[in-house]
Order: C-alpha cells, then sequence, then structure tokens
C-alpha cells in the first residue's frame, strides 16, 4: 500500500479537500485503484452535531455516518463510496484508546498521547485503507490522506506525530508529502510572497515531517522567480512545486496538476515510476470545457437557514451544477435567507424582505433544503406555498418535503394551525412528527441516517420515471421527523400523491403534487449520491422542468425503463456536435 499525505500551511480553507480528491483523480487515471481518509483533528466524535455555519455541511455516507464535507469530495471526485471509519477524529481516536483502557488492554500500563494514541491512529489508518471503496475485491493501491486544519494547530499535535512515525514505519518508497500552503500577493508591492509557505514548511519539519512536493495556492500561476526561492529555501526540487493557481471551475485542478507533472513528481517519490499509463483525463477536459462555455442561464433559488455560508449546503450547490451542466445551461444560484420571506422580516427590515421577494419571484426554480431548528421555517412555508401556486418547479428535500406538506394542509384543507411537532410540539393537527425510535436525549447519531430503500407506490409518477421507471432505489438519508401516516389519507384526497414509501409502506418518502408541472418532495438527501457524470435524477428533472424540457425527459424515461435519465435523446446531437468525446448511457450523460 503507498501512502499519499495532504497538509496544509499559513491559513485554512485553501482547497485541501479539492487539490487532494484531484490528487486522487490522477492516480486512478494513471491507472491506480485509490482510496481517501479525512483526519479532523477536533474533539467530536463526528461531524454530525456541529453547525453547518461553523464547519459547512454535514455528509453523510451509505453506513449512516455523519462526516466532514471533503468526503463528499472524494466521493464525487473519484466516484466511490467511503465508510465512517474513514474520517478520524480526535474525539474517535481517544474515544477507542479510552474504551480499551478500560477493558484493561494496556495491562496497568500509563495511557500516554505517546505511544497509545499515535499507535491507534497509525492502526487506525492501516486497516481503513486496506478497505475497498470502488465495489471491487481487495484494498486500493494508494490511500490519499487528507490531514484539516493548518500545521502548528495544537488539535493536530498528536496526528503529526503519529504521521511521522507512519512515514517512517511504511519506509521510502511508500510515503509521498504534499505541503499545500499560501503565495499571497501583497497589492502594494503586486508580487508573489514566499515567505508565509518558508515558514510553514519549517514548522512542518520541525515536526518531523519532510514535504516531497508543494502545492502552492495563488490568485494567478506562480512565477519562476517565486519557484526559485521556494526550492532553495524549501529545499524541494523545482520540479516538485506546482501551481495551484485560481481557475474557472473546480474540474480544472487535476487538469491544472497534469499539466505540471504532479503525476511524476508523485510516482517518482512512490516508486512507481513506469508502471502506469499517462492520464489523459478526456472526460475531465470536456467537462471543464462545456462548463466554460455554457451563455443560456438557469436561475435556482435555494431558500434556507444557513444561506450565510454555502459549504452549507455543498452537495446541493454541487447536484445543481452537475445537472446544469448536464442540460448545456449556465447555473445561478440565489441563496435565499428563508426569515427574510417572513412578516417579521417585512415589518423590521423591509428592505431584506423585498429583496428577498423579489429573487424567489425571478426564479426558474426554486429548492428548499433540508435543516434543523425553527428559524426560517414559515419563509420555507412561504417558498413552498408561492412555488404550488404560480406553477414554478419545485424541489423539497427533507424538511423541504415537510413544510411541503404543512404547507398544503393549511392552504388547501384549511387547517390553519397544521404544523410539525418539531416546532409546536402541542399542534393539534400534527401532520410531521417524531420517528419512534428516535432519540430526544441524545443528538449525536441518533437520526434515521445512511442508505435506506424507497418503493414506487406507481410508476406513472414523475419521480419514478426520473429515476428509470425503477420498482424501488436506495438513497441516504437524515432526518428524526417524518410525515405522521395517520393523516396521508386526508391529504391524497386533496391531491397530494405519496409515490414513494419504504418497506414497511408507513414512512413517506417521495410525495408529488399530480397536476402541478414539477412540484416533488423527498425525504432522503438526492444530492448526496449526485455525480458530475451522473446527476441526481431528481436535481436533472428540477434543472428540465426550469428550463422548459421536462416532458421531453418523462417520454424518453417512458419509452426506456430501467435506465437513468438526465437529457433526452433530442440533445444528443447537441452535445456531441459540440465535444465529440460525449457519450449517452444508461448512468445518464458522459463526457
Amino acid at each position: 500500500m503507498k501512502y499519499v499525505l495532504v497538509t496544509g500551511g499559513v491559513v485554512s480553507g485553501l482547497g485541501k479537500g479539492v487539490t487532494a480528491s484531484s490528487i486522487g483523480v490522477l492516480l486512478q487515471e494513471c491507472g491506480f485503484r485509490v482510496t481517501a481518509i479525512k483526519i479532523d483533528p477536533y474533539l467530536n466524535t463526528d461531524a454530525g452535531t456541529m453547525s453547518p455555519l461553523e464547519h459547512g455541511e454535514v455528509f453523510v455516507l451509505d453506513d449512516g455516518g455523519e462526516v466532514d464535507l471533503d468526503l463528499g469530495n472524494y466521493e464525487r471526485f473519484l466516484d466511490i463510496k467511503l465508510t465512517r471509519d474513514n474520517n478520524i477524529t480526535t474525539g474517535k481516536i481517544f474515544q477507542y484508546v479510552i474504551d480499551k483502557e478500560r477493558k484493561g488492554d494496556y495491562l496497568g500500563k500509563t495511557v500516554q498521547v505517546v505511544p497509545h494514541i499515535t499507535d491507534a491512529i497509525q492502526e487506525w489508518i492501516e486497516r481503513v485503507a486496506h478497505i475497498p471503496v470502488d465495489g471491487k475485491t481487495g484494498p486500493a493501491d494508494v490511500c490519499v490522506i487528507e490531514l484539516g486544519g493548518t500545521i502548528g494547530d495544537i488539535e493536530s499535535m498528536p496526528f503529526i506525530q503519529a504521521l511521522g512515525q507512519f512515514s517512517y514505519r511504511v519506509g521510502a518508497g511508500n510515503f509521498c508529502l504534499v505541503h499545500v500552503s499560501l503565495v499571497p500577493v501583497l497589492n502594494v508591492v503586486g508580487e508573489q510572497k514566499t515567505k508565509p509557505t518558508q515558514h510553514s514548511v519549517r514548522e512542518l519539519r520541525s515536526l518531523g515531517l519532510t514535504p516531497d512536493i508543494l502545492a502552492c495556492r495563488s490568485t494567478t500561476a506562480l512565477e519562476e522567480s517565486a519557484k526559485g526561492k521556494l526550492s532553495q529555501f524549501c529545499q524541494v526540487s523545482a520540479e516538485n512545486i506546482v501551481s495551484l493557481h485560481d481557475v474557472s471551475n473546480i474540474w480544472h485542478i487535476p487538469l491544472l496538476l497534469r499539466d505540471q507533472k504532479a503525476h511524476e513528481a508523485m510516482l517518482n517519490v512512490l516508486k512507481l515510476k513506469g508502471r502506469t499509463q499517462d492520464p489523459s483525463l478526456k472526460e475531465w477536459t470536456s467537462r471543464a470545457d462545456v462548463y466554460d462555455n455554457l451563455h443560456e442561464p438557469v436561475r435556482i433559488a435555494v431558500v434556507g437557514k444557513y444561506t450565510g455560508l454555502s459549504d452549507s449546503y455543498l452537495s446541493v450547490q454541487k447536484a445543481l451544477v452537475h445537472s446544469s451542466v448536464c442540460w448545456r445551461k449556465k447555473l445561478f444560484v440565489d441563496w435565499i435567507p428563508a426569515s427574510d420571506l417572513e412578516e417579521a422580516t417585512k415589518r423590521e427590515n423591509p428592505d431584506s424582505y423585498k429583496a428577498a421577494w423579489k429573487l424567489l419571484k425571478g426564479a426558474d426554480g426554486v429548492l428548499v433544503p433540508g435543516g434543523f431548528g425553527d428559524r426560517g421555517v414559515e419563509g420555507k412555508i412561504l417558498a413552498a406555498k408561492y412555488a404550488r401556486e404560480n406553477r414554478i418547479p419545485f424541489l423539497g428535500i427533507c424538511l423541504g418535503m415537510q413544510v411541503a406538506v404543512i404547507e398544503f394542509a393549511r392552504s388547501v384543507l384549511g387547517l390553519r394551525d397544521a404544523n410539525s411537532r418539531e416546532f409546536d410540539p402541542n399542534t393539534k393537527n400534527p401532520f410531521v412528527i417524531f420517528m419512534l425510535e428516535g432519540s430526544k436525549t441524545h443528538m449525536g447519531g441518533t437520526m434515521r441516517l445512511g442508505s435506506r430503500r424507497t418503493y414506487f407506490e406507481v410508476n406513472d409518477c414523475k419521480s419514478a420515471k426520473l429515476y428509470g421507471c425503477k420498482r424501488f432505489i436506495d438513497e441516504r438519508h437524515r432526518h428524526r421527523y417524518e410525515v405522521n401516516p395517520d393523516l396521508v389519507a386526508k391529504l391524497e384526497n386533496a391531491g397530494l400523491s405519496f409515490t414513494g414509501k419504504d418497506e414497511t409502506g408507513q414512512r413517506m418518502e417521495i410525495v408529488e403534487l399530480p397536476s402541478h408541472p414539477f412540484f416533488i418532495g423527498v425525504q432522503f438527501h438526492p444530492e448526496y449520491k449526485s455525480r458530475p457524470g451522473k446527476p441526481s435524477p431528481l436535481f436533472s428533472g428540477l434543472i428540465a422542468a426550469a428550463c422548459g424540457k421536462l416532458d421531453g425527459v418523462l417520454q424518453e424515461a417512458s419509452k426506456g425503463a430501467g435506465t437513468e435519465i438526465c437529457a433526452p435523446k433530442v440533445y444528443q446531437s447537441k452535445l456531441r456536435s459540440v465535444h465529440p468525446n460525449f457519450v449517452y448511457g444508461c448512468n445518464g450523460l458522459h463526457f
């Protein structure tokens, strides 16, 4: 097993996750099987209880693991399925060691950071690296490890120590360290400054790790003079210093690495030279070019609680991008704070109220994503009402589905006090209730999590057609409230249709309004399984409806049952005329 460690210096948020993912893509293109591990030095056991505004979205895996959003990057870029153990946190490691101590596994020894914590980290990495994640048998060839945070953070010290020991343990030729660092440009001088990276590398060396490759983040391509300074003072060969400058979209990052022969540098360090194929990256090149040349706009309003940080809805944003590129539309996302649509904002901040409603009314489609808590819920209900009454394409995810049900009960059934028990425990019309198996005292890992099966109740509905008229689908969940099954009959008699349910028939998974051009709510999170070459069917349907192309999609789906449809065949020739590498297959659009 070969290991590539990606660390970061100077500041956080440099894009280590995208860099690590792009390294994985490059190695895959060289012919190697790749897995990935993300190390987060925080004390939380997992990301499940952390605010999206503080740490970005919580990404959910098939096994129910609530993990860092970078694992979503790995899955999207590498098209793999990771496990909860692929995300290591300080909390997990400490809990593992303390549990062993309580059982007496250390035979009365004093339990210390070195060697017990550091040994546990190394054992965890080695064990998880051998778990296949690409659907094939046997371990991968290369494991890409990303260390979160920046070098010098006190909480990451045990991991730095462990990784230093690990590099010695696996031996030369089996470990490659890529250090991502900032090369800023001061406006006063206009020169790329290398001192921050020099200090970061010095700090890294002082902790026992030596970088093999420097990946330099900057606004513009790294100048030769700056590269020369870095090579001289950081003692890294100039051929092993790559520029990660700003690009038009992140699909260019693997291309940047390839063009600077970063793969050759890594393969030399890992002693894999001569055992590979040249990385062509044809699909990535075509996809990046398509994205850069989109002109026809499609505008989607995302009405949520955490819109102050776009990373809070990263997978939603990526799924929208995947689908808009599939349909050759230039995506514009209008982030609307749900509370700005409410009457209270109209009184207290009329300018924000007017701006929010102007964005909503100018959108081609409306998406209400998942969330927790009552802040902004009334605004989300108003967004669902606007989309329903004005026949605007609407997709509600998790809480988005629940507010659509509540809005329908209030507006169509006339039950003005219809609500969720999450927001009003004493409501007389609880259309959304707490799940029986959930916990009201412990928050972490107590929801309905991970991949669950949804069975279609009818084939002649939009959601079933978008999924290729399959009998069932498997999607990932993250919720603790659900539609009240005792009140479903009332809703269906009034025109709503629950087209997807779980295996018991008691959990509502998909709701549609048949009389509407596109009004769908789902209890699961389809964004987690969307891929650049295989957009989520529901997101693709939303974009298609927003573009006025949905009828063609549904007609094609009806003809080709069992095939997920992303774009009708009538548009294939247009795509192929622009990009000869375009292929239309049973898994959607590919380039």
